[in-house]
Order: structure tokens, then sequence, then C-alpha cells
């Protein structure tokens, strides 16, 4: 399978205000681990009047950098990518700071797509990462045009990595804000029910079709080059489905098997991750026509090739 080009952080400090771009300040969450890197990275848009994009964890010291590093600035919207617990819970914390209205597709699952069943979904264990709680005061659809003082976003719904994910386009520099969707360090997460492999997928063709310049993701460095790399992870994704088949070939007919041929170099302590990666691709194949379950699309299901 071919290497991802990602791209390296050069440098970072939690807490400290960087001026990334003439229009763009981050300052990161000190939350790092293995699914968020160094940790969340949130934007502040404009000078004067601003903008914050993902607001990050329910970490107060994170909230206090933000507010300290805007005195005598005034936040006048928050945007959220989607809900997961590094990206919108800070929202309300900085709500009770400032006045400034909160702007996301929807709330969690809002853009759900898929069947799977509440009972198949508690069994999983699959939601933990969701942020229930969150409940946007404005609702954004793809194309919709936010105005701000000395800047302008265009609202890009690249549903995948969640249901209700929305990207970000700072529309005079070409700057596309992907949250989780396209990220410099790693391949995004799908997990089921929320998570969608072949919204996904579609999402990231949606991209290549765009002439977005460089994107900043949640977490990670910006891509300066993102299409070579939208393209990489749409042929990742794919040679990780021909490997499933080729699992099914050889029969093996459920996921926990599967795991170490499809991830020979992963440590096991990551074959939960894996595993729900690859029920994602699993249902996919299912859509497509390729692969049945015979007891429903779950962790623990009986797969065979049609």
């Amino acid at each position: 399978m071919a290497a991802i080009p990602f791209q390296r952080e050069l440098r970072f400090e939690y807490g400290v205000v960087e001026q990334v771009a003439p229009l763009i300040r981050r300052v990161i969450a000190r939350n790092p681990g293995p699914f968020t890197l160094h940790g969340t990275g949130t934007y502040i848009i404009g000078h004067g009047e601003v903008a914050v994009i993902d607001p990050g964890p329910a970490l107060p010291e994170h909230v206090d950098a933000l507010v300290d590093a805007l005195r005598g600035e005034t936040i006048t919207h928050i945007l959220v990518t989607h809900t997961h617990r590094d990206h919108s819970p800070a929202c309300q914390l900085l709500q009770q700071v400032c006045t400034a209205p909160s702007y996301a597709f929807g709330p969690h699952g809002s853009g759900r797509a898929n069947s799977i069943t509440g009972q198949a979904q508690q069994q999983m264990g699959l939601e933990e990462g969701g942020d229930q709680t969150f409940q946007p005061d404005h609702l954004v659809r793809d194309g919709e045009i936010i105005q701000g003082a000395g800047w302008s976003m265009e609202c890009v719904y690249t549903p995948g990595h969640t249901s209700n994910h929305m990207s970000y386009q700072l529309r005079d520099s070409k700057t596309l804000f992907s949250g989780d969707h396209v990220m410099g360090w790693s391949t995004s997460e799908i997990v089921p029910p929320d998570g969608d492999m072949g919204r996904y997928l579609a999402s990231l063709e949606k991209l290549l079709a765009r002439d977005d310049a460089v994107y900043w993701p949640t977490h990670g460095p910006a891509i300066h080059d993102p299409k070579p790399l939208v393209q990489a992870f749409i042929q990742h994704r794919q040679a990780r489905e021909q490997q499933i088949l080729d699992c099914l070939r050889q029969g093996l007919q459920h996921i926990e098997p599967m795991l170490p041929h499809m991830y020979p170099d992963l440590p096991e302590r990551m074959y939960p991750a894996a595993a729900r990666s690859t029920l994602a691709a699993l249902i996919h194949l299912q859509q497509l026509g390729k692969v049945c379950c015979t007891d429903g699309a779950q962790l623990t299901g009986r797969y065979e090739l049609l």
C-alpha cells in the first residue's frame, strides 16, 4: 500500500496564539492523544470583530487562553465543524463570556443517513466520542455564506467522519478549514453508525472538484498542496476495501481475524479503532453490493462475498 504524503508540524505551543496567516490565528488545546495529535487547534478569523472555529474540548484553561488572546476584540461568530468532544464542548464555556451565536450543520447525528439500529449501536459503544449536548444557534447548509467584519466564509458540507461535518472556506484566500475530514498527519477515523465510509469518500471527491488553495485542519499542520493528499486518502480507503475482499476470499469472515492481515505493523492496543474502521468499510462494501452480513452489520458479524 502506497505511503500517504502526510505533512509535519514544525512547531507549536499550548495556549499560545500563533499568527499562521494574515487573517488567521491558532491556539492549540492541551488534549494530545492518538486521535488528536498535539491537540485541538482552535482558529481565530479576522481582527477586532472575529470568528472562532472549533472552540475545542471543555478545558477551562483553553477557553481562558482564547479569551486572553482576544482582549479588546469581540467574538461575533462561533463556527463548529462537527460534534466530537474535542471540537464543540468549549462552545458552551465560551458563550458564558461572550454573546456570539454558534453555527453548525446541526446537533450530533443530525445528518445521519445509515440504518444501524439503536440496539446494535449500544452494543458496539460507538457514540462515546459524540458531544450529545451541543445545539447550534444557527443551522447552516452547503454553499451558505457567513459574513463577518473583513472576512467571508463559505460552508462546505463534508459528511463522513460524522454526519454533521461542515468545513468552511475563507473565501478571499481560498483557505479551507477542513476539521477532521482531511488532516495533515493521519487519515480520518470513520466510526459507524454516525461515521459513513461511502459519504466520506464522496466528500473527498467533492473536494477534488474545488479550487481550495490550502487546508487548515483542526489537528496537525496546514496542507499547502491538498489535492494529492485527498487523492491519496481515496486510494488508501480503496486499497483497504480490496484487502477486506481478499480476506473474505481466504475464508476470514469476521473482523477480528482480518486485522493482523490488514494492519501487520499496528500495535494491538489500536485494534479496536482499526476494527471500527474495518466495519465502516464493510458497510460500504455492502452498499456497493459486494458483501453481505448474515447477522447484521456489526463488529462481531459474519461477512460473505456476493
